[in-house]
């Protein structure tokens, strides 16, 4: 049996103890991997840096933790981005299964934000977190008219015509942009109704596998920025200056795909060096 007969004879269990091997490896070597910038992310940061502090935004959590891996470092970099400048934020999350998931990220960005600069953002003045309803259309439309139509109460109970920061905040139009970090289709309804029918800018953060389908609304500008997956959240981290979870992953990822495009080489090199006559046998 030549080497490539045994090469296709071999267990796949092998391939994926060499791909586990690799991935563990890149977590321990320290090693750093270029992240270059694409437009559409730097185009959400330069509109968020071009806020005036007290300018109002709106930030659509509207994930599950089955992606927390790739949406969660986009939130915590956006939301790291707004209170350095002061901007304050209104956060919603349309997913039913986000809001415990965003309430404890809005603790961690608020906890980071203090270690970082001693000072502590309060909710209610300087950002407010609105919580779940459900039906995201029928929510983005009642927002659009009012948020407390959908929200008379914030996810903590609390009466929205109490909170200070809601005081001058009546609708989307209120709000300078939207930023929707999304793992689900309900980013098609704030395409729809929130840029379609309110004309709020919006701004897409999206799973991998989402992200290409959505880059046409660039072309049309119906969306004036776009973060696509581990990378989309490893470039934000890098604009705003704190490599974190997904500078990181990125590491892993280029490892791995490395890995399995060195096996995708191999298979066909071994596949063609074969006897033709061979090749039906073994495949």
């Amino acid at each position: 049996m030549t080497v490539f007969e045994k090469m296709f004879a071999l267990d796949r269990r092998w391939i994926y103890l060499v791909l586990g091997l690799s991935v563990l490896i890149s977590l321990v070597i320290p090693f750093t991997v270029p992240i270059p910038i694409s437009q559409e992310a730097r185009n959400i940061y330069n509109y968020v840096d071009s806020l005036k502090a007290g300018d109002v935004i709106h930030l659509a959590i509207d994930y599950d933790p089955s992606t927390i891996a790739e949406l969660h470092p986009m939130s915590l970099s956006i939301l790291r981005q707004c209170f350095d400048k002061k901007i304050k934020v209104v956060v919603t999350a349309l997913h039913p299964n986000g809001p415990v998931m965003t309430a404890m990220l809005l603790d961690t960005a608020v906890a980071r934000h203090f270690a970082r600069t001693g000072e502590r953002m309060k909710r209610g003045i300087d950002y407010v977190f609105l919580g779940y309803k459900p039906y995201p259309a029928l929510i983005i439309l009642g927002m659009g008219q009012n948020y407390r139509i959908p929200f008379p109460t914030d996810y903590y109970n609390v009466p929205v015509d109490s909170l200070p920061m809601m005081a001058h905040v009546r609708n989307l139009t209120d709000v300078r942009a939207v930023l929707n970090v999304s793992g689900t289709s309900g980013t098609d309804y704030w395409i729809t109704y929130g840029n379609g029918r309110y004309g709020v800018p919006l701004a897409l953060g999206l799973t991998g596998v989402m992200a290409s389908d959505y880059y046409p609304y660039m072309q049309t500008h119906q969306i004036f920025g776009l973060l696509g997956g581990l990378k989309g959240a490893a470039e934000y981290e890098e604009l705003v200056g704190a490599p974190g979870r997904a500078v990181e992953g990125m590491k892993v990822q280029v490892v791995a795909h490395m890995v399995i495009i060195l096996f995708i080489i191999a298979g066909n090199v071994g596949y063609f060096a074969i006897p033709k006559s061979q090749r039906r046998r073994l495949t």
